[in-house]
């Protein structure tokens, strides 16, 4: 059998032009990094010549980094939980009601992903700085005295970050409640089930595969995140993805910039395994 005859039966045919496209931007640059990580960083010189796992090690065992790392992780599971709470409701409105509105309803979701992410992160400093209108606001119907402090801290990235990722939770969500066949909630209704029932018992086990993917996606995307937490963090908080850039372009550590980096990969390629296996058992139990 020819090697052309044995790509187009086995479908490698069909897969070869994405796997040449993963292998060009995803692992080549990754196989680059990676002898780097593992010279050390020799100061006044750059990269020193020697092999080593120092620079590992320096990350996993300084506590500081490990808490930047802890955070980062923190970061991402609750803006998860914040786009799911807010995204859920609207993802099921939006996929069952029968408006004429949908569609236009569905285009103020997507209206954000076709603002710049800089765009909206300055939007939100507008909004959230000290003398910004959400403070002045609070001041002026008098329930507060002095203005919040909303950015460069945990609060305002919060809120960028799920302002910024919450269309791509949504989405997924209408995806796989638009899926859910509606004979499934009429029958449990028939057969006396309160809507809260139905919900519990059939739309959401039903719609679980899609909040573990819609979940992943935003972990993933708000983990390496850059601009967001660089605009509204601020210099003093800071995420895994601000430290690697801070080793790369300030201190111009290159080889502990590109450990950090691959412990951020590690730890994104980690999660999407466990979310494969997830969903490949949820698949089989249902």
């Amino acid at each position: 059998m020819t090697l052309g005859r044995w790509l187009n039966r086995s479908g490698f045919g069909l897969l070869s032009p994405a796997l040449l496209l993963l292998i060009a931007v995803f692992a080549a640059p990754l196989l680059v990094l990676l002898p780097v990580s593992l010279h050390p960083y020799v100061p006044g010189r750059g990269i020193g010549t020697s092999w080593t796992f120092d620079n590992y090690l320096a990350i996993l065992g300084d506590g500081f980094r490990l808490e930047i790392i802890g955070r980062s992780l923190s970061l991402g599971i609750i803006v998860v939980a914040t786009t799911l709470v807010i995204g859920y409701p609207l993802a099921y409105f939006l996929a069952r009601t029968g408006s004429r509105l949908r569609p236009w309803l569905i285009m103020l979701v997507i209206f954000p992903l076709l603002l710049n992410v800089v765009v909206r992160s300055f939007g939100w400093i507008v909004l959230l700085s000290n003398y910004g209108l959400v403070n002045e606001l609070l001041i002026g119907v008098g329930l507060i005295d002095r203005p919040l402090k909303l950015i460069f801290n945990f609060t305002g990235l919060l809120i960028g970050l799920t302002h910024i990722f919450l269309p791509f939770m949504v989405l997924v969500l209408i995806g796989t409640i638009q899926g859910i066949p509606r004979d499934l909630e009429d029958a449990a209704r028939t057969m006396g089930a309160s809507r809260a029932a139905v919900f519990l018992k059939v739309t959401l086990p039903l719609s679980a595969p899609g909040v573990l993917s819609g979940g992943i996606l935003v972990f993933v995307l708000t983990i390496s995140a850059l601009v967001t937490p660089r605009l509204l963090g601020g210099p003093t908080y800071q995420v895994m993805s601000t430290l690697i850039f801070d080793e790369f372009l300030k201190i111009l550590n290159w080889p502990r910039g590109a450990a950090m980096a691959f412990i951020l990969t590690t730890i994104v390629l980690l999660l999407i395994w466990v979310s494969g296996r997830l969903s490949r058992r949820w698949t089989v139990v249902r």
